[in-house]
């Protein structure tokens, strides 16, 4: 087996490894948020960056990774900007209606793609465009169901597309410019994400829940669920940085789309949600958007491959589709629930 052909299977892991990961902890967290009670979403995300520290922590004590010591300043930068973005996203959901929420969620690809291409110097062809058009607009017609506006809540959830675009569009820069693994800026990063979120989440929390997390009643069963999300968190995290890594933010962020419209349909099979015929349309749209964007970022892969012998340097589109990304190409708990007051349904650097 080829090296490219060991990095195409590898990112098939990733990849899958990214979908199963954040499904799963969606589930158990709308079970422990909606049937438990228990809506500290802030704190619990701070407890999942804890334990993600702790056990590559161990895994770095056994010598699975080799720890790479870098630019101190981007890393606690970095790891701070993604604790705000997580607690941005969990008061945008506060102050605004679901379905802006859900607006803004969608807002965060067409964001990326403007940063990458006036500060980045990136180029995104037109049928990729089309592609991630046709995306938006099935997940949208899938989630989006009112679309209340406040003043506040708007500014919030600008900041929160803001900071979340770049915090994601950093995971892939930091990684490839310091030529770090998604593991070690993981482990470096953890503390500085986890501390902003154990100081800020009680008091987050409190403000949007008016309840207090140390004044919860901990059943046997509301800690089983907190103690098997922050397990399922470890694959969540790390999933999130190597795909970004591997990859880039905007198919990061198609992935997600795509973990949401798995979320909406094993919530109608396993948890009886209700699921209308509106439903059923945007996630065929979006599916089709997906596998669009999958198709032009493997034909543009390929085609840059090819004329990159006969030319130094040309930059494409988007060169890492879901299935086909190219070698060196280029932290949200993702759920849909309408019925709790908080929750960030965006990542799990976040998880």
């Amino acid at each position: 087996m080829g090296e490219g052909e060991r990095f195409q299977l590898g990112m098939v892991g990733a990849l899958t490894l990214s979908v199963v990961s954040s499904v799963s902890i969606v589930i158990c967290n709308k079970a422990l948020i909606s049937s438990l009670g228990f809506h500290f979403a802030t704190t619990l995300t701070s407890w999942h960056l804890l334990v993600t520290f702790s056990s590559l922590h161990m895994a770095l004590k056994m010598k699975l990774f080799e720890h790479k010591p870098f630019d101190q300043k981007a890393v606690m930068g970095f790891g701070i900007l993604n604790g705000i973005s997580i607690g941005l996203l969990n008061l945008s959901l506060g102050f605004n209606s679901v379905g802006f929420y859900q607006m803004t969620k969608l807002a965060i690809i067409p964001c990326t793609v403007l940063l990458e291409t006036l500060f980045l110097g990136k180029r995104f062809s037109r049928s990729i465009q089309l592609s991630l058009v046709i995306l938006l607009l099935g997940v949208g017609i899938a989630t989006v169901t009112d679309l209340q506006l406040n003043a506040l809540g708007s500014v919030l959830s600008l900041l929160a597309i803001v900071t979340t675009c770049v915090a994601q569009i950093m995971t892939n820069t930091i990684q490839k410019n310091f030529k770090v693994s998604s593991t070690q800026l993981l482990y470096q990063s953890c503390p500085y994400q986890a501390g902003t979120l154990l100081i800020s989440g009680p008091f987050l929390d409190g403000f949007l829940t008016d309840q207090n997390v140390f004044a919860f009643k901990y059943t046997t069963q509301v800690l089983a669920f907190i103690i098997l999300s922050c397990l399922i968190s470890i694959s969540v995290n790390f999933s999130t940085f190597l795909v970004i890594g591997k990859t880039s933010p905007v198919t990061y962020q198609v992935l997600g789309h795509l973990k949401t419209c798995l979320v909406l349909a094993f919530g109608y099979v396993l948890l009886h949600d209700p699921f209308s015929w509106r439903n059923i349309l945007g996630i065929f749209i979006a599916l089709i958007g997906m596998v669009l964007y999958s198709y032009f970022c493997t034909r543009e892969s390929q085609s840059t491959t090819t004329e990159v012998s006969a030319q130094p340097f040309q930059v494409e589109g988007e060169s890492a589709p879901l299935l086909n990304a190219e070698n060196g190409k280029g932290g949200l708990i993702e759920a849909v629930v309408p019925k709790a007051p908080v929750w960030n349904s965006s990542k799990d650097l976040d998880a």
